[in-house]
Order: structure tokens, then sequence, then C-alpha cells
């Protein structure tokens, strides 16, 4: 069986404190079994303290994750604060493990870092927790295809790091209470788990009166539209003019229909538009296949809610739950920090059953299978989602 909880630390100044006040809540909360692992969030204030570092060091399991601007655990809702998922289990375990510098060459670190913590398991795992760093040159999916080539037909998930500067300069992963710009941690889970995945983008009821298909792309780059380059496409609608996005437009949702992909399961992703080139080909934050085609969405903060609430609701209905992950894009939090900056944290918090441990942290990046059929997930990179794992 497998046992969860989620606890946390505001305190950012003393390492000492602040690990008594993780024991005791994890005390508190469950007795460890033979094997465990915690999924860690913190801000990076709590890297430059070295509080992660002494927290890290001194629990008696590995720590893997990121940092962020924002969280959310069952007992408190902030920003300046350290959580920890943790998952403990004599029939489930875990081999956690950290790629090299994945600025060169991503699928061979991956294979190699995967090959390193596995060379006596015999068996597939059942989960991957995958933490990509921010590599702006990259776009997502590269991590998840790397994935793919090394234990095709598991289930990955997990996020790529944020934090709360404009620019995200601080974002880093986190592997055994050390902070990575260039690497990649990930936990591999066996045994007796049954990973399930909701997948919470935008209400599509909201489309924009445009559509398109993308008739020549190259991964993230989308040099022509309906046979038009990118950028004409969207100075003739309106959206661009002279080579530049208008602003109001920056966050529009685009939903991508990749109908030409080989695992193509009918269900579209989101994805958020970067930036032009000189020759107006348009950047996207994900892949964007040729041949796809897309609509885009006008979103509204209320909007956001109300999709993180019906994904709530239906935690809420299923059975079997020990725990559960949830990882928003950071864009949500900025589409209603209008409101209140923790707004969709607290609704899940207020919302989610009071018996299930859950931990929701902000993400740049998620990554979560679309579906699962035939026991064959449809692994996928996401723009401005929620993505949810109930395990």
């Amino acid at each position: 069986m497998l046992k969860c909880a989620s606890i946390y630390t505001y305190e950012i100044d003393d390492p000492e404190i602040a690990l008594t006040e993780i024991k005791a809540r994890l005390d508190k909360k469950i007795t460890l079994l033979e094997h465990s692992v915690g999924i860690v969030m913190c801000n990076p204030e709590f890297i430059r303290s070295g509080v992660l570092k002494y927290i890290c060091e001194s629990l008696p399991f590995d720590m893997v994750g990121i940092t962020t601007a924002a969280q959310a655990v069952n007992d408190e809702v902030g920003e300046l604060v350290l959580t920890v998922f943790v998952m403990t289990s004599d029939d489930v375990w875990f081999r956690t493990g950290i790629t090299g510098n994945l600025d060169e060459n991503i699928d061979e670190s991956v294979k190699m870092a995967f090959d390193e913590v596995t060379v006596d398991v015999s068996e597939s795992p059942k989960l991957a927790l995958i933490f990509p760093p921010l590599i702006l040159k990259y776009a997502g999916d590269a991590y998840v295809s790397a994935w793919n080539q090394v234990i095709p037909g598991v289930p990955f998930f997990g996020a790529v790091p944020t934090d709360d500067t404009l620019t995200f300069g601080e974002s880093t992963t986190i592997y055994k209470g050390k902070s990575y710009k260039t690497a990649m941690p990930f936990v591999l889970c066996y045994g007796n788990i049954n990973p399930r995945f909701l997948v919470g983008t935008l209400p599509e009821d909201k489309a924009m009166p445009y559509k398109g298909e993308i008739t020549k792309s190259n991964g993230p780059f989308v040099h022509e539209i309906n046979n038009i380059n990118a950028c004409k496409y969207f100075e003739n609608i309106g959206f661009a003019s002279n080579g530049v996005f208008a602003e109001y437009y920056l966050f529009v949702p685009f939903v991508i229909d990749q109908r030409k992909r080989e695992d193509y399961d009918g269900i579209p992703v989101i994805r958020g538009y970067a930036s032009f080139t000189e020759d107006g080909t348009a950047i996207f934050r994900g892949d964007v296949d040729e041949g796809s085609v897309f609509t885009m969405l006008k979103i509204e903060s209320d909007d956001v809610l109300s999709i993180t609430r019906q994904k709530i609701l239906q935690i809420n209905e299923m059975g079997d739950i020990n725990g559960v992950l949830l990882f928003p894009c950071i864009v949500r939090r900025l589409m209603t920090i209008r409101i209140n900056s923790l707004i969709e944290l607290e609704a899940v918090r207020e919302v989610i059953n009071r018996d299930i441990p859950f931990m929701m942290s902000y993400a740049g990046g998620e990554v979560c299978p679309t579906s699962v059929r035939n026991g064959v997930p449809a692994n996928r990179f996401h723009n401005y989602s929620l993505v949810i794992l109930v395990i």
C-alpha cells in the first residue's frame, strides 16, 4: 500500500528550525515504510539560505523537485514556502537520478542517467516523475521524446521549474538538496502503484472566430499558416503589427489538434506564443506539428478557476486515492493575479476532499499523458494547462 503526506515550512532563515517543523509535521501524518521518496517545491530563497540543502540531507529519503512561484498543500497556501510531498510504501519502490548537462545532448544524457540508476533492475517502471530544466532554446517536447525513447509505454508526469521573477531567471531543478540549471532529476516508480491522469485545459466554447492549419513547421517553429508566412497570417487577422504580436493577445491559448501524430489520441494540447523571428516565423512554447489545426481562445480569470474546480470535483468522485500532485502553468497565475495571486491554489484547497493528501505547485511547462489507452500513454508536453497525477 502507498501512503502519502504533504508537509511544509515557512522558516527560511534557520535550517534547524525548518527541519524541526518538517519532521514534526511528517511524524504527525504518517509513519515511513520500507521505501520512501519526497517531491520538494520551494521558492529560490530556500536554496540561497541553505534551508533546502539542510532538510534534504537530514531526511532519510531522496528529495527531487523544482523551484516555483507559489504552492499549496492540505494545510497551507503560500509563496515563500517550502513544501514536500512524501510517498512511502512496502510494495511500491523508487529509484531517483539526475541527468548530466542537457544543454548539449538531451537524448544521450537521459539514456545514460536511466541506465545508471537501473543497472540492476529488470522490470520497467510503472511511472516516471520528471523535472526538466528551463532551457529556453528547447521546447519541452524534447524531454518527453527523450524519455519515450528510453522507456516507451511508460507514463511520464512532471513540471518545468519557475520562480517569482519576470524572466524566471532563478528557476532551477532540485536533486538531493542541490540546484541545477541544465540537469533533469527524476523518480522512477515501481511495484503496486496505479497512476491516473487528468488534464485541465481551457473551455473550447470560448473559441475566437479564427482557425488555421500549420502548413510548414519544425518543432516549435511555425513558418507558415494556411500557406502564408506565420507573421503575415497574424497581421492579417489583427493579432500582430509590424512584426510584433499585440500585447493584448500575448497570452492567447492556442488549441492544437495534432492529428498527424503517429500516437494521435484525438485530444488537443494547448500551446502559447513566444515570439517572431526576423523572417516572420512564429516560435511557440512547445512543438506544433506540421499538419496540425488550431483555434484560439479568449480566456478570463473565471474560466481558469471554473476548469480547476471541475477537475477537483472529478478527483473527489474517484476511488482508491492515496495522494494527488497538481502542476498548473504559471500563466494561469498571471491570468488570475488581478483577483488574487493565490486564488487558484486556494480554490483547490477549498474544494478537494480533506482526506486526500495533495501538493500543488506552479510550473513553467507541464508533462502529462492526454490519455492512457490499452495501457499505452500518450505522453505530452503542455502549456497553460493544469496537469494532475492521482496515485
